[in-house]
């Protein structure tokens, strides 16, 4: 990573604090009375920086749903018309709602408090002394100054300006920086490229230009996520189907049995509810919530609750060097003087350029340890770098009185073609060391041509830092068929001695982005046959972006610069490292607040656990759906009673699906995630669903043939209860394959629970559930097995016949 107008030859930046300017250049801000008066006046800026919805939101979201207010409406009616077994369902409702709201808050209190750890705080010149504070405690007039990667957060007039490039295209959508001089407008959004200065608050709080937008892009969201427009679309086809079934079982019970009218609306009731799968989208948010939880554990902060589901698609992840691969710490481990330049006189050449810059970057940090002499150097002008440029530069009055320009950068840039000096730092590249130029530029700074005549005086090497953990990361990546792509703006043949040391595939094909192909489909097929670039613009980094999606690939794009913002805008999922600039951190979706590369497999298996559980616990849920549907049609066509109570399928739901489906949600689970999951879930659930309707409905039409008398309806509800529990704890149990020592105890105890309902008489009275005789039950457990076996079939072949 890089900070300031001096800058290596990689193209990664940092926000940092401006160069500094001649005292006479600089206004000293408002004064801390001044501040008091704006603050009494209200002129502060106070737009809520939020990651997450507020309280009430989240209320709101989990209480007031469209199966809440059904169930509501059903639960009011029944409290009137059965006893309070009959009810339950409503009190599972307000527990279900409760765990939604609790869980969902957990994590929000955990998004916040993250939030403010990975704020960066802008620099602000109040009495003539700059200190960071708070965003929200900016005021009207506050003098802000800027740096690269510094992101505008309010709006203003430009008052100092020293090269400053404002990249406006999140607000525009123009990519070519805006160059800015004092008068110039700043609108908030905005972000410095390269340069430095500072501007004055003109417009705060609500009034700023995208404030709205700022604060609209930082909520918590819960919106893009294939699982959850899957699952709304599921939801959309059971309320079609609802409203029909239900009229007809209202019909059935009430006109044609004219049973008892109470008996009658429960048992309707009883029809209604299990066609609702309430808890599937309950479950949904709990997963998320608690993989955010999990997640900030480990310093991971993620701003948008899909960004876990994305992240476990993706396929090709896009590693920046600088900063991801490599440590920002750099130690300078030679100079190497070209055309006879004395060794001397360089050193104080190098120690004037650190002593220009007052935070300097960690290239820029290696020369001033090993060269602190800056000799009463005088630094009269600066050229900030750009990552077009590929370069800095900095015109001093030495201690002599001579005057002399000079260019710090990337070689192969600086120097000719043909330069004998290129084979030298090829074979330095090729250590895995980085190489700078030092070059003293015949014209001034102010020359658009200064680099054409400049003439190479000092190589100076760095040696990066590897991150430690890098390797292990990319060889994570490999096991799990994610393609990763190394693209720098460094040397290429230096990115590609870094990628060979961690062993990374491909490492030794390294490509030239100079070189790649601009039309997007050539553009795709290197990208798809070679892993590491070097030299790579920021436009670039945005085209290979756009051109490996153009191949149907889910792409992540990790960086930390402010030139990587485009492309991590544009990536599936954008990942940004916590030390990265204010901008990156801005648009990225998830954030590594420890800088941390290895967190990122965390994420990877946290988003296919919740993937992967909620396409389970999702067939369980859309099981229950089909059957209770088609149980319903078939009780009204062939105008009968329905067989259930309310209490029979509250049971059931719990046993078969409401305690189990909670369990699988939150298990480990490393399967690969795959698309299509409405398809994948509804191949499954529509043919078990229908083969467990059809098995409970032929073993109650026999069971009202069979049986007679006054008991005979509970006698007939309690052997349909039996099949269609076996049926659905076999389908449980293909669920919960592969089997481990809790899946097989949590199914045996689901098993345990329902023998329990059917052999201790107060639990028999309480769910009106006694089997009569032996005929009728054993012909329900045979053809249940059936029916299970059915269930086994129809699940192999839907494996068979579509795979994945």
């Amino acid at each position: 990573m890089t900070h300031g107008p001096y800058i290596d030859a990689g193209s990664e930046l940092d926000p940092v604090h401006p160069v500094e300017l001649p005292e006479p250049a600089r206004a000293t801000g408002l004064t801390t009375a001044e501040v008091a008066e704006r603050v009494a006046r209200g002129e502060v800026n106070d737009v809520p920086v939020r990651s997450s919805r507020s309280t009430a939101e989240i209320v709101r979201a989990n209480v007031f749903t469209r199966f809440n207010a059904i169930i509501g409406v059903l639960w009011v009616i029944m409290m009137f018309v059965a006893p309070i077994q009959d009810s339950l369902f409503g009190f599972v409702i307000i527990a279900n709602t409760g765990i939604g709201i609790f869980q969902e808050y957990r994590a929000k209190k955990t998004l916040d408090g993250l939030a403010v750890i990975g704020e960066a705080k802008p620099t602000v010149r109040r009495d003539g002394v700059p200190g960071e504070i708070s965003t929200s405690e900016l005021v009207l007039g506050d003098l802000i100054e800027l740096g690269p990667g510094d992101k505008v957060v309010v709006d203003g007039e430009t008052v100092e300006a020293d090269g400053l490039e404002i990249d406006e295209s999140l607000l525009t959508g123009e990519a070519d920086p805006v160059h800015k001089k004092p008068g110039d407008p700043m609108m908030s959004g905005s972000f410095v490229v390269a340069g430095g200065g500072a501007f004055t608050a003109t417009r705060v709080g609500r009034e700023a230009y995208a404030a709205q937008l700022a604060e609209e892009a930082s909520r918590f969201t819960l919106v893009h996520s294939e699982l959850r427009s899957g699952i709304s679309t599921i939801l959309k086809y059971v309320t079609w189907m609802m409203v029909p079934t239900a009229a007809g079982l209202v019909v059935s019970a009430l006109v044609h049995e004219r049973h008892d009218i109470k008996d009658s609306i429960a048992r309707t009731i009883g029809g209604i509810i299990p066609m609702i799968p309430e808890g599937l989208v309950l479950l949904t948010s709990v997963a998320f919530a608690i993989g955010v939880i999990r997640l900030a554990r480990q310093q991971c902060l993620v701003q948008e609750l899909p960004a876990i589901e994305g992240l476990a698609r993706v396929d090709v992840v896009c590693l920046d060097k600088t900063g991801t691969l490599t440590e920002g710490g750099m130690n300078v481990t030679g100079l190497r003087m070209l055309g006879g330049a004395d060794e001397a006189y360089i050193g104080r050449v190098l120690g004037a350029l650190g002593a220009s810059d007052p935070r300097p970057n960690a290239s820029l940090q290696a020369i001033i340890d090993s060269y602190p002499d800056t000799a009463g150097w005088r630094c009269t002008q600066a050229l900030p770098f750009s990552s077009a440029r590929k370069y800095s530069g900095a015109a001093f009055g030495e201690s002599d009185g001579e005057t002399s320009t000079w260019l710090l950068g990337a070689p192969d840039v600086l120097l000719p073609e043909h330069d004998p000096a290129l084979q030298e730092i090829e074979q330095l590249n090729q250590e895995g060391l980085r190489v700078l130029l030092l070059a003293r530029a015949a014209g001034g700074l102010d020359d658009e041509e200064v680099a054409a005549g400049a003439r190479p005086a000092a190589l100076v090497v760095l040696e990066q830092r590897l991150r430690p953990e890098a390797a292990d990361t990319l060889a994570y990546f490999a096991e799990q068929n994610v393609a990763a792509k190394v693209i720098s703006g460094d040397n290429a043949v230096s990115v590609g001695a870094v990628a060979a040391k961690l062993g990374m595939p491909g490492a030794q094909n390294t490509i030239d982005a100079r070189r790649l192909p601009t039309d997007q489909e050539a553009m795709a097929q290197s990208l798809e046959n070679n892993s590491v670039f070097g030299r790579v613009t920021p436009q670039q980094k945005r085209d290979m972006v756009a051109a490996l999606q153009s191949r149907g690939h889910t792409v992540a794009m990790t960086g930390d610069g402010v030139n990587d913002v485009l492309a991590l805008k544009d990536a599936d999922i954008g990942v940004s490292m916590g030390s990265g600039s204010e901008a990156t951190r801005a648009v990225a979706q998830i954030v590594l607040l420890n800088n941390s590369f290895a967190t990122l497999p965390s994420v990877v298996a946290e988003g296919r656990r919740v993937i992967g559980n909620i396409t389970r616990v999702a067939t369980l849920f859309l099981v229950k759906t089909v059957y209770s549907v088609l149980l319903a049609i078939l009780v009204a066509c062939f105008q009968i009673e329905y067989p259930f109570l309310p209490r029979h399928l509250t049971m059931l739901s719990t046993l078969t699906i409401g305690v189990p489906a909670f369990f699988l949600a939150l298990a480990p689970n490393r399967e690969r995630a795959k698309p299509h999951f409405v398809r994948r879930v509804l191949r499954y659930s529509i043919p078990c669903g229908i083969i467990a309707a059809v098995a409970t409905f032929v073993v109650y039409m026999i069971a009202r043939s069979y049986y007679t008398g006054a008991d005979a309806l509970t006698a007939e509800t309690s052997v349909a209860t039996l099949t269609l529990f076996l049926v659905s704890m076999w389908v449980l149990a293909i669920i919960a394959r592969p089997y481990t020592w809790w899946r097989v105890c949590l199914v045996l105890a689901m098993s345990g629970a329902f023998v329990l309902v059917l052999v201790v008489p107060a639990l028999q009275r309480f769910f009106a559930l006694k089997l009569e005789g032996t005929t009728m039950p054993w012909t329900a457990v045979g053809v249940a097995a059936v029916a299970s076996l059915c269930v086994e079939v129809a699940w192999r072949w839907v494996d068979r016949r579509y795979p994945g």
